[in-house]
């Protein structure tokens, strides 16, 4: 069975747009669509009674009021829906396992006050272990003009990015669109060098020569498997964070790896997909690691 798109919906504005965008990737993908929607009790409403309970009976119309919206809209789509019982984010992270990514809707407000991404989304964001895709809402680079970039940050060693690249170069393909690469470096302080890293500064002509033979050490197996979609790579001083946003606005969807760390608090995202993914003006995607 192909893997499916997940989208969790609630029936507000954000959740819409997750929802279109989903279903437009679905087809670009030749992929089934899950529409679901994280449903928990809350005892301060009338008492539940079953099917008919006011929080239950409310979620699921709005999760077959999404479902039959998207049927109509995208012939020949397979959509299911499913009412997923149990605290939102568990239940959120398991109805992603096993698809091809999981799409939640959020808030924008532009590239100063970012998205407003509550905490069942931020957590889901650092524990699923497939893709999450975040939406604003009225976001309408879904319907992304034709030859827009798939922005994509690559960092570290081929392996480092391996997950973020194959999921940008899948998309991009499906897309008929190109990818563009991004690597930021800085400076290292100067106690960082050892012998063995002078030699490979020299051999490579310098530090930004490296750094772009790096980026192109990580490409080579993806344009290998992709030959269709064109690469740009773009290698720039700064911070990799700062670097990745001011290229989103390009970008039909931006591509982020994942480090997610844990903390007393819950799990914790790396500073990069961070600020991507409540800064950035395009969707973005945040990729775990392999």
């Amino acid at each position: 069975m192909p893997r499916p798109i997940t989208v969790g919906v609630d029936g507000t504005a954000e959740s819409r747009a997750a929802a279109a965008w989903a279903a437009r990737e679905a087809v670009r993908r030749e992929l089934p669509l899950r529409v679901v929607h994280a449903w928990q009790h809350q005892p301060h409403d009338v008492v539940d009674t079953g099917d008919h309970g006011t929080q239950r009976r409310w979620a699921l119309d709005a999760l077959e009021e999404t479902a039959s919206g998207l049927t109509d809209r995208h012939t020949g789509l397979r959509v299911t829906a499913e009412l997923l019982e149990g605290a939102p984010v568990e239940s959120l992270v398991d109805a992603g396992d096993g698809a091809a990514a999981l799409v939640l809707g959020s808030r924008g407000h532009g590239a100063v006050m970012g998205f407003l991404l509550g905490s069942v989304g931020q957590q889901v964001v650092a524990e699923a272990g497939t893709p999450v895709v975040l939406v604003r809402a009225g976001d309408r680079a879904g319907a992304e003009a034709g030859g827009r970039e798939v922005v994509v940050g690559q960092q570290g060693g081929p392996e480092d990015s391996a997950a973020a690249l194959e999921f940008a170069f899948e998309t991009a393909a499906a897309r008929g669109a190109g990818v563009l690469a991004v690597r930021a470096w800085s400076l290292p302080p100067v106690f960082a060098f050892s012998p063995a890293s002078l030699k490979l500064l020299d051999d490579a002509g310098g530090l930004e020569p490296y750094e772009r033979q790096s980026l192109a050490k990580a490409l080579e197996p993806w344009r290998e498997r992709f030959p269709e979609v064109p690469v740009t790579q773009h290698v720039e001083m700064g911070s990799a964070g700062e670097v990745l946003l001011s290229l989103a606005p390009r970008a039909q969807l931006t591509v982020v790896g994942r480090r997610a760390r844990r903390s007393a608090v819950g799990s914790r995202i790396g500073s990069v997909a961070h600020a991507v993914m409540h800064h950035a003006t395009s969707p973005v995607a945040v990729v775990p690691p392999a």
